[in-house]
């Protein structure tokens, strides 16, 4: 693509500004350079996909915890898009732990300092980790 080529479609911005996007591109002379870009509507829909689509994972996994089918564990761990493997790093704990953990009645009987752990590596409280918000406005 050519300097000249970086789509310039007339998204919305839902990042406020905050977020620059840039596309690499081919100058006059043949080198790449990094050109700004006021977004692609074709890139727009396809992340606007994926969010929706998260969204409807977060809400189905919050249900579950709310008819006692995980443990509040998995809906914080949607919640920030983390694996048993990823948190179980994050929190110093093995992944098959972690695993055991997602069900509630392994959930219930965690130590305080196994909740104090997983509480810091999602950045909430312990009291926060114990629950779920009742709808779905996440904290």
């Amino acid at each position: 693509m050519k300097v000249n080529e970086v789509p310039q479609d007339d998204v919305p911005d839902y990042t406020e500004g905050w977020l620059k996007k840039g596309n690499y591109a081919l100058d006059d002379k043949g080198k790449y350079v990094m050109v700004p870009s006021k977004g692609w509507v074709v890139d727009e829909m396809i992340n606007r996909m994926a969010y929706d689509e998260y969204k409807v994972k977060e809400e189905e996994t919050r249900k579950a915890v709310l008819a006692g089918q995980k443990s509040p564990l998995a809906y914080y761990m949607e919640l920030r898009q983390m694996t048993p493997e990823i948190l179980g790093k994050t929190a110093g704990i093995a992944a098959f732990r972690v695993k055991r953990h997602l069900r509630p009645e392994i959930f219930a009987k965690l130590k305080p300092h196994v909740l104090d752990s997983y509480a810091k590596a999602l950045d909430i409280t312990r009291k926060e980790l114990k629950t779920v918000p009742p709808n779905n406005n996440p904290t």
